[in-house]
């Protein structure tokens, strides 16, 4: 009966297959939601989410499948929150004033509310029935009460019994600027494993077969051990229109740096573009000729690069460029990136300027390297690549 809900979950984006189907079939057989639905809420939630993000996206299918709710009728209108977010100043009540207001349980305060979000068609401010500001409504803002729901986000006196859509998490997006950890979880599905050195490490599944063979006598075998094989390259953009984003760089560096599962991982530094030479330091000292980089790292090397890709045209046209440092090869820019997309099977870049602005040198430098926006979704999406290769462009 639930399979519906998870085809709705998988058409608002939430990740879910087989795998969730069984499992919350297993907690549905054993009881765990009480056989309630609030309880199949919870249970199917903590199965079927996997990443905050999902949040909303699972209790707006839960709302519209099983109760009907669409999604234009989930948030509160936004011409009433316009309202309460001006709330009017209240007028000090009298002692006699606060008796007579009604004491409401939260199940009474809530029908309340629904009732007059279906009857209300203007603002009210000062009253005690509708949802208004600095009134005696059990519902409202900046008013008084003592058991209402307050609406809105206006600060009040903190004594309401719930405020009305609130929620306990951000509405978090993946398309967010990375942090640490973000870069971390995204690198680790970075990874080519190959079974290398000494015959040491005992093959079960082998073993097995072949003593299932040999009727029942024992025959052991023996293979490599599994080692990571996965080699980066990683050359960041440094300086001028890179300044305002070398916050989310030294954290891709950093998580590199600290990522286990790399064979070997080699930085370099460039500024704007490559010109026959990338750099040990952020000051673009100590040049390491990239013709001399190509000749240590082979072709299953991963090659990423990192820059927003803004320069002037002559930059990455020309040869003689002013960022060069003493490459007089005479080859312009583009030429070597084009050399580099030609040597490695697996290469990306990583843009931290949106979408938009990759215009211009980025478009030219989009025809050599798949360009993908740094951002968790975005650096999703290169590791795939990364991991599938393809042919060079």
């Amino acid at each position: 009966m639930f399979v519906p809900f998870l085809y709705e979950l998988r058409d608002r984006g939430v990740k879910v297959g087989p795998q969730e189907a069984l499992s919350l079939a297993q907690a549905l057989g054993i009881g765990l939601h009480k056989g309630t639905l609030d309880g199949f809420y919870e249970v199917a939630r903590a199965l079927c989410v996997h990443r905050e993000q999902d949040l909303d996206a699972f209790d707006r299918a839960f709302g519209h499948h099983f109760r009907g709710v669409p999604d234009d009728a989930l948030a509160l209108t936004e011409e009433l929150l316009q309202w309460l977010e001006q709330p009017v100043e209240m007028r000090q009540l009298t002692e006699e004033e606060k008796q007579i207001l009604d004491r409401l349980d939260l199940a009474e305060a809530r029908k309340r509310l629904r009732r007059r979000l279906l009857e209300q068609r203007e603002r009210h401010d000062g009253g005690n029935r509708w949802v208004g500001t600095g009134g005696t409504a059990p519902h409202g803002s900046g008013g008084k009460h003592p058991t209402g729901i307050k609406v809105g986000t206006a600060p009040g006196g903190r004594g309401a019994l719930e405020i009305a859509g609130e929620r306990r998490f951000r509405d978090l997006r993946s398309d967010v600027t990375l942090d640490t950890r973000h870069v971390e979880v995204a690198l680790r599905r970075l990874r080519a494993f190959v079974r290398e050195g000494a015959q040491d490490e005992l093959d079960v599944e082998t073993t097995i077969d072949r003593t299932a063979r040999n009727a029942g006598e024992l025959e052991i075998s023996l293979r490599a051990p599994r080692r990571s094989n996965l080699r980066v390259l990683l050359l960041l953009d440094v300086g001028g229109s890179m300044d305002p984003h070398a916050d989310v760089s030294e954290r891709l560096f950093s998580a590199a740096k600290r990522a286990t599962h790399f064979k070997e991982l080699r930085t370099y530094y460039f500024h704007n573009c490559i010109y026959g030479s990338v750099y040990e330091g952020a000051a673009l000292f100590r040049g390491v000729p990239v013709l001399r980089l190509l000749q240590d790292c082979d072709p299953s090397w991963r090659l990423i690069l990192v820059g927003d890709a803004l320069m002037s045209a002559w930059e990455l046209q020309s040869s003689g460029s002013r960022w060069s440092y003493g490459d007089d090869s005479g080859a312009p820019g583009i030429a070597w990136l084009a050399h580099l997309g030609q040597h490695f099977r697996h290469a990306a870049w990583l843009n931290p300027e949106p979408q938009a602005a990759w215009y211009g040198t980025a478009e030219v430098i989009r025809r050599v390297f798949p360009m993908y926006r740094l951002t968790q979704d975005g650096l999703l999406e290169a590791v795939q690549h990364l991991m599938r290769g393809g042919s060079r462009r």
